[in-house]
């Protein structure tokens, strides 16, 4: 990987994003853009402030809207020069949503924090912008909790589907350096089947050369209770490696809603691929 992109609201800067990015950065010494979303309509302030004061607070709160975002230029410029990574800084103005898409059209991975909303007010977690972006994107997403911690383990889900598979082979190719972490392959079967892998032959065949130290569990019942369960089990902090998150390419059970389980009641980072 040469290239990363981390996404940043200059208003409500998120330590843990660009903790994880610069980490990823520098595990594979890859460049770092920060991607600062200064989209102009989008203020720390409500319009309702504006009508409330008769507009004459505006030049002050926009003021301090500079301000703010200065600040959290400086603080990402700060971690990056402290960690010793080469990076830049990106500020688009225009609509944020689809800057970021244009943004990861140039990129090998996008990091960005799960509860972004690129808005004032609290949404449900994944908020819109977070679904219509990883929907959309054009490199592999790494959805973050709000906390940063240090990875110790990969999860990787897979149904047979081709791509569960794409998902893997992305996180390979994207990060070499973390195939020393103690690695599962996790997937999902009804109970009357045969308990072995869907494709079981070529997918063990697939992972010895990507992950040769990879371990299996085959779990039975309704994907979407078992996996949320066997993952809220794990000790440390895992990585959850999965795919088919684009509409109209759902697999049959790494689902659209099966993603935003995950992105909501995990709390551990994401690399989610679509091909």
């Amino acid at each position: 990987m040469k290239k990363m992109i981390v996404a940043l609201d200059g208003l409500k800067y998120s330590e843990s994003a660009a903790s994880y990015a610069i980490h990823l950065a520098k595990q594979s010494n890859s460049f770092l853009a920060g991607i600062f979303l200064d989209d102009f309509t989008y203020h720390s302030y409500r319009i309702y402030d504006l009508i409330e004061s008769g507009g004459e607070e505006k030049v002050v709160l926009e003021e301090t809207d500079k301000a703010i975002r200065a600040e959290s230029v400086s603080q990402f410029e700060n971690a990056c020069e402290e960690a010793g990574i080469s990076f830049a800084v990106h500020h688009d103005q225009s609509i944020a949503l689809q800057e970021l898409l244009h943004e990861s059209i140039y990129a090998d991975l996008l990091v960005i924090d799960g509860k972004e909303t690129l808005t004032h007010y609290t949404e449900r977690s994944p908020s819109r912008f977070i679904r219509d972006l990883l929907a959309e994107a054009q490199c592999p997403v790494v959805v973050v909790p709000s906390s940063y911690r240090v990875m110790e383990k990969i999860i990787m889900l897979y149904d047979g589907s081709p791509s569960s598979v794409f998902a893997i082979r992305m996180f390979s190719y994207a990060f070499p350096v973390l195939k020393h972490l103690e690695t599962e392959v996790v997937t999902v079967k009804d109970p009357v089947t045969a308990m072995n892998l869907p494709d079981n032959r070529l997918m063990k065949e697939f992972m010895r050369q990507h992950f040769p130290k990879a371990t299996y569990t085959v779990l039975t019942g309704a994907a979407e209770t078992e996996i949320v369960e066997h993952l809220k089990k794990q000790f440390g902090q895992t990585l959850v490696v999965l795919g088919a998150y684009q509409r109209g390419m759902v697999s049959r059970w790494l689902k659209t809603s099966m993603a935003d389980v995950l992105i909501r009641e995990l709390h551990c980072p994401l690399f989610i691929a679509h091909n």
